[in-house]
């Protein structure tokens, strides 16, 4: 029997009392099950964290000694009990590490995704969807109008000029992915990566996830025009260069609010976008969809009549 109440939001975040476990709490707590490395996901300062050995590791680099009193790391598709509930990860195609949590309790099986993606992406492990009572999914872009296009026509929009690009991007996950695709898509190009991204992709590096080809940032060479050189930064020194001088300006993002008095938009996201949750919600094959992470309105409708569809946040 599905238990309503097996998952439940409090002050700490989204928690799971048969196990007396959290899953990506927002604060620090005695045990959290932790899907992937983002900040909104992994905060530091819990006694104990269970997540995949690239999560913990990403964690330890960006948290530091914050980062959490001690680490349970556990491969893909290895099962570990806390209390009663049996866990075990998935991969969730989102970014290097990041796991969907499969937690079985009394013969029910509840599948929380984290953040996820279908579509290709070299840089991390694909996604992994199992059967599950109950799927537990994000919607940051589940609404019937957010279909994202194909990945590999907005990175050659990079080809139509000749022009130095600076690209904006998140330091973890997408700087990766832009390396791999730029040096497939765009082989013309240099890539040069800004410092604050390179102790991440050395650790992609040391998992056996090459992103391809990169240099630390030149400012000699970016100044020179037309060379095609591009600048991956974060978003901070992204919005500090808005007067930059024969360069486009570019953000690689899924957001149209991050397009916006750009000189190209850039359409590349690392989540599930319309037709990515409804096909994976087929293919979990689930009693019962939970949605969190968004806005679960339009799946609700959606469903309406034909599964139950109940929205935690």
């Amino acid at each position: 029997m599905i238990l309503n109440d097996f998952l439940s939001f409090n002050e700490k975040g989204l928690y799971c009392s048969y196990g007396d476990f959290y899953l990506d709490p927002q604060q620090p707590v005695d045990r959290a099950v932790i899907s992937h490395a983002h900040g909104d996901h992994a905060t530091g300062g819990s006694n104990k964290n269970y997540c995949t050995p690239a999560t913990a590791a990403i964690m330890k680099l960006r948290l530091k000694k914050n980062a959490g009193r001690e680490f349970y790391t556990f491969s893909f598709n290895t099962k570990f009990r806390i209390n009663e509930v049996d866990i075990t990860f998935y991969p969730a195609g989102h970014i290097l590490g990041s796991a969907l949590v499969l937690m079985e309790y009394k013969g029910v099986r509840y599948l929380y995704t984290g953040d996820f993606k279908l579509q290709e992406d070299c840089t991390c492990e694909p996604l992994e969807l199992v059967n599950a009572d109950v799927f537990i999914t994000e919607t940051t872009f589940a609404d019937p109008a957010v279909i994202h296009p194909l990945v590999e026509g907005e990175i050659k929009k990079l080809n139509s000029s000749d022009h130095n690009v600076l690209l904006g991007a998140y330091s973890l996950g997408k700087s990766q992915r832009l390396i791999h695709l730029i040096n497939k898509y765009c082989p013309q190009r240099k890539v040069f990566l800004h410092h604050s991204m390179l102790p991440i992709t050395k650790i992609y590096e040391s998992f056996a996830y090459h992103p391809g080809s990169y240099e630390p940032y030149n400012r000699k060479l970016m100044k020179s025009p037309g060379q095609g050189f591009v600048y991956i930064v974060p978003p901070l020194t992204f919005n500090s260069y808005f007067r930059a001088k024969n360069v486009l300006r570019v953000f690689a993002s899924g957001w149209k609010k991050l397009q916006y008095q750009n000189d190209l938009e850039l359409y590349i996201s690392d989540h599930a976008d319309w037709n990515d949750i409804l096909e994976s919600i087929e293919k979990v094959n689930p009693l019962e969809v939970w949605t969190l992470h968004g806005d679960g309105a339009h799946l609700k409708k959606h469903f309406e009549g034909k599964l139950l569809v109940k929205i935690l946040n």
